[in-house]
């Protein structure tokens, strides 16, 4: 005796209210994600404004306006386009790809404490420089050069190590985490052998500094993030698929380990050629995504306002360093640190409050 297979039952139609309220929901998220990046545009056009009038020889900002469309005297036009511009340019362009690789490496890997700065893929950029300016005497673009190769060495190895029939977000975290303690003790004890003047080079550079940002070191840092931004668009486009998992993404229909290969790469990039133009500048990659997401209350990579969130911290901070403690000057990257770790404690505070600790 056969038994007939059970019906097939529809699903329960949606309702006109259902749609209206999630219309309006999505309408909502999306007018305040406009307002946020509207409101952080603003903040960089500030503070570029603020960069290039204040200082030593200040400018009044109609001055600077006049320069920039290309009228004003010698002298202004010297400060503003030759020392002043070119410094604020690296500041923005590095300060988004740091908020980028930052965001794009917490996203994929789901876990808060995974950016560059923290899986060694910065301690590997700043291993390689070290080694360039103490073991081989090398100066200038040399150093930069040497960065970025030893990023990339560093993320391959960290990936190699980390792949078990795959990688998984936690392995790829304690992995970079070992590999980066094991380069700075490489760094470590190369400061030990060097001189003092060679040691004090090093260190600078270990800082993060855009001391001496002029305009060959900022179209470098253009040029390499020209194909790296489409690239990152390109590769983003599964980001919110594998931010839900691998077996979620897979149903998906999302090759997942071509995906994250993908993503993992131009993060990568991204994070070697901004340290390779100011250094490994402390606590920006961190925070930009984390600040950008709490600004949209959460809503998905937020990719874009990760990167304008980095420029505005990069920006600020310079500006801060500059011109807020008298005559003394610090680097960018010493004032990000004394920022970014309250400001750490403040989000981890938060975060456990709400129960979405990482």
């Amino acid at each position: 005796m056969t038994t007939a297979p059970p019906a097939r039952t529809s699903p329960a139609p949606v309702s006109a209210q259902t749609l209206r309220t999630l219309r309006a929901a999505r309408v909502r998220g999306r007018a305040r994600t406009w307002s946020v990046a509207a409101a952080l545009l603003a903040a960089v056009v500030v503070l570029l404004c603020a960069s290039l009038s204040v200082g030593d020889f200040a400018i009044p900002l109609p001055d600077v306006l006049r320069t920039l469309a290309g009228g004003g005297d010698a002298s202004t036009g010297f400060i503003v386009l030759r020392v002043r511009l070119p410094r604020a340019v690296t500041a923005i362009g590095a300060g988004a790809a740091f908020g980028l690789s930052g965001s794009i490496f917490q996203t994929l890997i789901r876990n808060p404490l995974a950016s560059p700065d923290v899986i060694g893929i910065t301690a590997g950029a700043s291993a390689a420089a070290v080694i360039a300016i103490v073991a081989l005497g090398l100066g200038g673009a040399a150093v930069p050069g040497m960065a970025v190769a030893g990023a990339l060495i560093t993320a391959l190895a960290i990936y190699l190590l980390a792949w078990r029939r795959g990688v998984t977000g936690n392995r790829l975290v304690l992995v970079g985490i070992g590999v980066a303690a094991a380069l700075s003790s490489v760094v470590s004890f190369l400061l030990t052998r060097a001189d003092v003047y060679t040691a004090q080079q090093a260190l600078l550079w270990l800082t993060g500094s855009l001391d001496g940002a002029d305009w060959p070191r900022a179209r470098v840092l253009l040029y390499c993030l020209a194909p790296l931004l489409p690239a990152t668009v390109a590769a983003a486009r599964t980001l919110p698929a594998l931010s839900l998992g691998d077996d979620t993404a897979k149903g998906l229909g999302v090759r997942v380990e071509r995906g994250r290969l993908l993503l993992i790469l131009v993060g990568v990039c991204l994070a070697a050629v901004a340290t390779a133009a100011t250094g490994p500048v402390a606590f920006v990659a961190f925070l930009a995504g984390p600040l950008a997401r709490r600004l949209v209350h959460g809503r998905g990579p937020a990719l874009g306002l990760s990167a304008l969130t980095g420029a505005v911290v990069m920006l600020g901070a310079d500006f801060a360093g500059q011109h807020l403690f008298g005559p003394t000057a610090f680097p960018v990257g010493v004032i990000t640190g004394v920022l970014g770790a309250p400001v750490l404690l403040w989000l981890l505070a938060r975060t456990n409050r709400v129960g979405q600790g990482g």
